[in-house]
């Protein structure tokens, strides 16, 4: 025992040498716990209702006009499981490229919305979908015809990354 050890022990009252006060405050912790109310959900008949924060499945905003998409790249490059893949191709009309092919791999997919904060576009947004079953590997590659969701079923989450960005550019001054 080295001179630290040794007067660290000596410092120590004889409740605290045995452990019994610390033992007893668990099993109080414990005690305690088991009597509070469950908090379970009886999952299939009672649905969870995740808030307009919760970043479920990667999806693609689709307005009236067409899809928001420009094919710029980003979400792929930025991606940490490299589960995106996008294909661009020129257009005549306003916006100057659009994805041919958008892919997600839900397999790699770990949900951390990446790709959602750095799209200059707000074209792709994390929804509140939680259900993903896929029988075979193939079906969890999502393509374009699955990705694509109305601007009007994410207007929470769209709300909350507008409110998001607000303060996060604002500066604690203008936030209050």
């Amino acid at each position: 025992m080295n001179v630290n050890e040794n007067t660290q022990a000596q410092r120590l009252s004889f409740w605290e040498k045995i452990y019994l006060p610390e033992i007893v405050k668990g099993l109080g912790l414990t005690l305690k716990a088991m009597v509070a109310p469950k908090m379970t959900r009886q999952y299939p008949e009672e649905r969870f209702e995740p808030d307009g924060s919760y970043r479920g499945r990667p999806v693609l905003v689709l307005e009236e006009e067409g899809e928001r998409c420009v094919a710029c790249g980003l979400c792929s490059r930025v991606c940490p499981a490299l589960a995106i893949e996008v294909q661009a191709s020129e257009t005549e009309r306003e916006k100057e490229r659009y994805p041919t092919l958008f892919e997600i791999n839900m397999l790699r997919c770990i949900f951390c919305g990446f790709c959602e904060e750095v799209c200059p576009e707000e074209a792709i947004v994390m929804s509140k979908d939680y259900e993903m079953v896929f029988e075979k590997r193939e079906d969890g590659i999502l393509g374009k015809d699955k990705l694509l969701v109305p601007v009007a079923q994410l207007q929470d989450r769209l709300a909350y990354l507008r409110r998001h960005q607000y303060y996060e550019n604002a500066g604690p001054q203008e936030a209050s």
